[in-house]
């Protein structure tokens, strides 16, 4: 299965060579970086703690930060869960007054990752493990600061008990029993959101988006609000749940999943922040989460990386993050997505 996507016009060239001296171009922090690899871990010991933002799945960070924690126990992780909405302008923020807190940050943003790369926001990553064969570096390094993570699928999602029968194609949510009872995400400053609404709108049918207020849907400011609302009852389908609603389903909640015949694919990028208080412990946790370890934490009923990770991927295909592009920049840029997100307003909320 390819999960089809328009691909960012940069692309990431493979280095020749692991350069492990810390210079870096952009003049960051990555200049305290210490000298070889082994020197690297070892001052990563000494500044003894690293942390991340992310918009992944939080069971998923959870998962991380043990598994983390585990490989290398003199460090602590801290993870800060939120939407891109929220945290890039915490990036931003931290660059410009130069108080980094955040070392490392992963974000599925097309756009915003397109603009960074004439920023000074990244440091070049010197991970070893993204030299790997089975990583592939070349289709999953841009420009030597942001690397492939993990991905996840946007599919099909109901509650067990309310619709025992499950769905089987999109146009399903919109049965009459099902109306009030349908969840769906709203894209306000998140261009990931946008972008799937755009592809929806012709993958799902055309026109589908524009059908979908019939449904008289309950409104989620995320896909993990959307899981978790499909675990509770609250709303009993959903078009465009993600895919770690297995995660919940396999703790024994009452949930289904399928994916259409043309579903939507995000993946998250990864980037160590040239204003990073501990670079140190930035590229180690760059370099973890990139281990068959890392990605079993992180990508947890997600699309790993790296082929047969155990309990990543969706049952029935062996496809990778790797399958899934990032977004258009062109089209996701700030002005393009405040005008679909008033678009949508008016048609959702009135």
């Amino acid at each position: 299965m390819r999960i089809s996507r328009i691909k960012t016009a940069v692309a990431g060239v493979a280095a020749a060579a692991l350069v492990l001296s810390g210079c870096s171009s952009d003049g960051g922090s990555s200049s305290e970086l210490a000298g070889s690899w082994d020197e690297i871990v070892a001052a990563a010991t000494e500044e003894g703690e690293v942390t991340i933002y992310s918009t992944h799945s939080p069971d998923n960070l959870e998962k991380l930060k043990r598994a983390f924690e585990a490989e290398y126990p003199g460090i602590t992780l801290t993870y800060v869960r939120g939407t891109d909405a929220d945290i890039l302008p915490k990036i931003e923020v931290e660059n410009s007054t130069n108080s980094g807190v955040a070392d490392v940050h992963m974000t599925t943003d097309a756009g915003w990752i397109d603009r960074s790369l004439e920023s000074e926001y990244s440091a070049e990553v010197v991970a070893p493990s993204l030299d790997t064969p089975e990583y592939d570096r070349a289709e999953s390094v841009i420009d030597d600061k942001f690397f492939l993570t993990s991905a996840t699928v946007f599919g099909l999602g109901w509650n067990t008990t309310h619709v025992p029968d499950g769905l089987s194609s999109p146009d399903d949510v919109f049965a009459p029993d099902l109306r009030g009872k349908v969840g769906i995400q709203n894209p306000n400053g998140i261009p990931t959101y946008v972008d799937m609404y755009r592809r929806i709108n012709e993958d799902y049918g055309t026109g589908f988006v524009d059908r979908l207020p019939e449904t008289q849907p309950r409104i989620y400011p995320s896909a993990v609000a959307i899981t978790q609302a499909l675990a509770s009852g609250e709303v009993w389908v959903a078009p465009m749940a993600a895919s770690n609603i297995l995660t919940e389903k396999a703790k024994g909640a009452p949930v289904g999943f399928a994916l259409p015949a043309k579903p939507f694919g995000v993946p998250w990028y990864t980037h160590v922040l040239s204003s990073a208080p501990n670079p140190n412990a930035a590229q180690l946790l760059a370099d973890f989460l990139i281990t068959p370890a890392g990605q079993e934490a992180i990508s947890a009923d997600y699309l790993a990386v790296l082929p047969d990770v155990p309990g990543t991927g969706v049952p029935g295909s062996d496809v990778t993050a790797q399958a899934v592009e990032l977004g258009d920049p062109d089209s996701l840029d700030p002005d393009s997505v405040q005008e679909f997100q008033a678009e949508w307003e008016r048609k959702f909320m009135g």
